[in-house]
């Protein structure tokens, strides 16, 4: 795991323009907290709304195609969400090419201009044509990346917890890596620790760990490693109670982001007596 440099929080030089406070910085821009979320999967719209207000998320993820087709669940969510406080980040799922997952995200641009973020270049590229195992494909997540930076999106690119992948899209221009934790909604938490830890290690683009945290415990674990953000849906879309389990996913990515910057005790292979040896009765 890295450890933080001398007065300087770990990752504050991963986008931030010379900024030089401990807020996430993408793309140029300042967000306040590092947990992004979703719209997808709530029992109700009302549902979705409380789980953004008790999250305190400042990014919400919006599937383009769901959107336009008014899928279930879909209908009536550009209205219910405050655009003017909540940044748009359209996302290309249901893409399973390159080609697809350009277009849409080309829609997504157009969409975060109705809803009158004009300035708005953000796009999570998901190109997934397994449709079982939901995995995204390097192939074409690369190709899709290299076509739309050059045309100026704000590129967030969703992969598997690939290191040589990851630097090759940080390469390419993207704003972030997003990381899988496991498989998209299957609540298995950090299964392919080892990669995301190298992906941190040599990214000096923000890290976001996307997919798979199922519980709290997870989201603080993912932050104590070294991501600089984190994406939620299915956890908290899912839970019994959706606006608690925000609130809990966004105490845990707090308490993992504070841990990290406090900085851990060393791991040692034997005991050490947390008591003072010196002073005690009978000596």
């Amino acid at each position: 795991m890295r450890e933080p440099p001398a007065c300087q929080s770990p990752a504050n030089d991963k986008g931030n323009d010379g900024a030089h406070d401990d807020a996430l910085w993408i793309g140029g821009r300042r967000f306040n907290s590092r947990l992004m979320t979703g719209t997808g999967k709530y029992p109700s719209l009302a549902a979705m709304q409380a789980s953004l207000e008790t999250s305190g998320c400042e990014i919400v993820t919006v599937a383009v195609r769901r959107v336009q087709s008014q899928a279930e669940g879909h209908g009536g969510l550009m209205e219910a969400i405050d655009w003017s406080r909540i940044w748009m980040l359209p996302n290309t799922a249901g893409c399973a090419t390159a080609e697809e997952a350009i277009r849409v995200a080309r829609l997504g641009r157009e969409l975060a201009k109705l809803a009158g973020q004009e300035d708005n270049t953000f796009v999570k590229l998901e190109v997934i044509p397994d449709s079982r195992h939901l995995l995204p494909d390097p192939i074409g997540t690369l190709k899709a990346a290299e076509v739309l930076v050059k045309e100026g999106f704000t590129v967030l690119p969703y992969i598997n917890a690939d290191p040589m992948l990851a630097k090759h899209l940080e390469e390419a221009g993207c704003a972030t890596v997003m990381p899988l934790g496991s498989p998209i909604g299957s609540g298995q938490g950090i299964r392919n620790a080892a990669n995301i830890a190298l992906i941190i290690d040599n990214a000096t683009v923000p890290v976001v760990v996307d997919a798979g945290i199922g519980v709290p415990s997870e989201a603080a674990q993912a932050m104590e490693m070294g991501a600089d953000a984190l994406l939620i849906n299915s956890a908290i879309a899912l839970a019994g109670d959706p606006a608690a389990m925000a609130r809990a996913m966004a105490l845990a990515c707090e308490a993992g982001r504070m841990a990290l910057l406090a900085g851990r005790l060393p791991i040692r292979p034997e005991a050490r007596a947390s008591s003072p040896s010196t002073g005690r009765v009978g000596t």
